[in-house]
């Protein structure tokens, strides 16, 4: 037996001469049923240009499956005359499938995939015309770096100040934007690698060049050109292609822009659909430019707004759409749905962070006696860092969870450098540890010291640590790395000696910061550093709440012990940007703070752009949910052991009151406002907290008059406490009081176990 068609082969693949038999035994409007209006007008479309404005929820996979199987099965197009782009190979496989389920057959010839997989059957076709051969390989991301360092290293430049991998993400993103290195502007340029980036860059594509390969920046970047220097070439594919079908085009780049403009002069039948209230990956190259202008760039366009939500309550929708009413950038729609009301919004403000990660994981507690699925629970947090609290309640409370799009806190790759600082720190013989960290950050320790230090390992049967030690005192290193080896063994040995008078927190803080460790990440330029930055700075956090450093050690330990079972019912702890087509029965959104959501860096970067960035980042998280919808947000983070005020998001404020649970209340930051800011509004914010339902005669009112770095109580606000008393912690819970020493508190909690905690966080239950 033949095996089946590869959907993506590259053939010369001939179009039929008319459509297959079996589709003809199709009732023609069989494959419309069940379509609302706005929808059968999508699908049956005649001719002309077309926009889907698809809002979430509402159905956009099944019109753009529906209209390619209309148009085979009402003749108007062959399979070969239809490219279809999509942004990932499992949507373009799943496509696949549901048309040929639509038309009862494979569609043999139709080309459908995503734009890196379409580029790379252009570029064999004509690999030879944009100077590669038609059996070119495609570097991964370490083969791009490692070809980038080599070419540093050639012309002399310091790859430990200007490291291979951020020009390696420069590089990238000029190619998103379809700028070939004689095209990329001083500006563009700036002054990395000592202003010689571009040179790199030209040295970069003909070393590729010379080695028949390319990156996935150049699947895009040479079709454009291919197209550009040779129109006859484009001619072809105008011929061929008759329909021309986009896939999230809110998400795609310059580069994709152009290939489908050069593309769409052949046909007037260009589809594309999109939402452009859901375009959040400007940080990779994004444009929601790119829908925005789609009238002006294909005139007499026709534009369908898909309204009708399948998927939220009335109160989640019309929450979602008020909010994003406020951005300026947009075409404008409006979500609906006739399903029943539904369960408001809850807002909930709280202390800090422990305590959202305490108030949720009760919640969900509560959700599960009720029988409700835990996986149909998602956490939507803005920043990585945020994970951590909630890993390490849910374990506590043993709660199920799993990290969607990324490790878990702990198993991170700077997390598991920082614990390995700490463990060799405390236990200098953990060779896995020294190992790890051994030239972490680069400090020109390479393998060949390693390996001189595993033969004096081996021959004195010592650890890897006492091995350093020993070869100092020899002349097997070279005098420069022996230099390095002993300032990195003295100053485990500093550190070590400092946990005797220190503050253990404060020593792993100058850990970070000696090893260089902390600068590395403050240098690298990547998209993805701040947030690896964050995670060190939340790493400190975590080391607040035990005595000791070996205590920690023993605490994580025990954390990423706890594996992960495959297939169990689990919550979902994942960012926004993650959860981006995904949906849940309910979801909760910690963390709606300044500067948090919306993220500061967003602000500063792109100000008004980066605003509305991360409003449409909010209207994602709130649209992922079905039935239910959380929100809360802390009056105080603590970042890099120091305790920030935070003020709550300018987007509660554009959250519609009619929409908000009766129950909703800023709570214990309502109460801190009206101490510190002359009232309960926000003069900062302009927050009217009383819109609320929240006034100074609300809980815990007895922090009114604290500050963020002293928390004693007011004078004469405190009870009498003693042996036997019920008591209440914002962090720990409830729990009795078991001894007093002045105003220190021996309590056992009853879901934290035994603390010691002075009196002034304590309050009367």
């Amino acid at each position: 037996m033949a095996p089946p068609a590869d959907p993506f082969e590259i053939t010369d693949d001939p179009v039929p001469s008319d459509p297959q038999p079996a589709r003809r035994a199709i009732a023609p409007a069989a494959y419309l049923e069940g379509l609302n209006e706005q929808q059968r007008l999508a699908v049956t479309h005649d001719a002309g240009p077309l926009l889907v404005l698809a809002g979430a929820g509402t159905g956009k996979t099944r019109v753009l499956t529906t209209r390619i199987a209309h148009l085979l099965i009402t003749g108007r197009a062959r399979p070969a005359q239809i490219l279809a782009v999509t942004f990932t190979n499992k949507a373009a496989r799943e496509m696949l499938d549901r048309v040929a389920s639509l038309i009862g057959g494979a569609a043999d010839g139709m080309w459908l995939g995503t734009f890196h997989s379409v580029g790379v059957r252009v570029l064999r076709r004509h690999a030879e015309l944009v100077g590669l051969k038609s059996n070119f390989t495609i570097l991964d991301t370490d083969d791009q770096t490692r070809l980038i360092k080599q070419l540093l290293q050639a012309e002399g430049i310091d790859d430990k100040k200007w490291p291979a991998r951020i020009l390696s993400g420069i590089i990238q993103r000029w190619k998103d934007r379809a700028l070939p290195p004689d095209k990329v502007s001083r500006d563009d340029a700036g002054d990395f690698a000592s202003g010689k980036s571009v040179d790199i860059y030209r040295q970069y594509q003909q070393r590729l060049a010379e080695v028949n390969a390319v990156d996935f920046g150049d699947l895009v970047m040479h079709c454009v050109t291919l197209w550009q220097q040779h129109p006859d070439i484009l001619a072809v594919y105008h011929r061929r292609f008759r329909h021309i079908l986009v896939d999230e085009y809110q998400d795609t780049n310059v580069a994709q822009y152009l290939w489908l403009r050069l593309l769409a002069q052949g046909t007037p039948d260009v589809c594309c659909v999109g939402d452009d209230d859901q375009s959040i990956y400007g940080w990779r190259g994004a444009e929601v430019g790119n829908i925005l202008r789609f009238e002006k760039d294909f005139p007499g366009a026709t534009i369908v707004r898909l309204e009708r939500n399948y998927r939220s309550t009335p109160h989640i929708l019309a929450a979602a759409s008020h909010l994003i009413s406020h951005n300026e950038g947009r075409l404008g729609k409006t979500l609906w749905t006739d399903t029943k009301e539904g369960e408001r919004i809850s807002l909930r403000g709280v202390w800090d962070g422990d305590e959202e990660a305490r108030t949720i994981g009760e919640e969900i507690e509560a959700l599960q006696r009720d029988k409700h699925p835990l996986g149909q629970i998602a956490i939507l947090v803005r920043a990585g860092f945020q994970t951590r609290e909630f890993e390490e309640r849910f374990i506590t409370l043993g709660l199920p969870y799993r990290v969607i799009g990324g490790p878990r806190f702990y198993e991170r790759a700077e997390i598991r450098d920082a614990l390995a600082y700490c463990r060799v720190t405390v236990q200098h013989d953990d060779d896995l540890a020294f190992e790890r960290i051994f030239n972490t950050p680069r400090r020109g320790l390479g393998d060949s010291a390693l390996r001189i230090l595993r033969i004096v390992q081996r021959a004195q049967k010592v650890s890897l640590f006492e091995a350093a030690r020993r070869a100092l005192e020899t002349d097997e290193l070279k005098p420069r790395p022996r230099k390095l080896l002993g300032d990195l063994v003295r100053s485990f040995e500093r550190w070590r000696a400092m946990l005797d008078g220190i503050n253990h927190v404060e020593v792993v803080e100058s850990m970070l910061d000696e090893s260089g460790y902390t600068d590395m990440l403050r240098l690298d330029r990547s998209p993805e550093a701040e947030g690896r930055l964050e995670n060190l700075k939340e790493f400190v956090n975590a080391l607040q709440e035990f005595d000791t450093l070996p205590a920690f050690l023993e605490h994580v330990a025990l954390l990423t012990d706890n594996a992960e079972r495959a297939g169990s019912d689990m919550v979902s702890i994942m960012t926004l940007h993650a959860a981006k087509g995904l949906e849940f029965d309910t979801v909760f959104l910690p963390g709606w703070e300044e500067g948090l959501f919306p993220n500061q860096r967003a602000l500063d970067d792109k100000g008004l752009a980066g605003l509305e960035e991360e409003r449409r980042l909010a209207y994602v998280g709130l649209t992922r949910a079905r039935k239910r919808a959380y929100v809360s947000f802390a009056a105080n983070r603590r970042v890099f052991n120091q305790w920030q005020a935070a003020l709550p998001s300018r987007f509660l404020r554009e959250l519609p009151h009619g929409h908000l649970a009766e129950s909703s209340d800023a709570g214990l930051y309502a109460t801190y406002s009206a101490g510190h800011h002359g009232g309960l509004r926000d003069q900062a914010s302009g927050f009217d907290y009383e819109s609320l339902g929240v006034t100074s005669a609300g809980r815990r009112t007895r922090w009114r008059d604290e500050t963020v770095d002293d928390r004693r109580a007011v004078e004469g606000d405190r009870p009498d406490f003693s042996v036997g008393l019920r008591v209440f912690h914002q962090k720990f819970g409830y729990g009795r009081i078991v001894a007093v020493d002045g105003n220190k508190l021996d309590i056992e909690f009853e879901k934290a176990g035994a603390k010691k905690v002075l009196d002034s966080f304590i309050e009367a239950a």
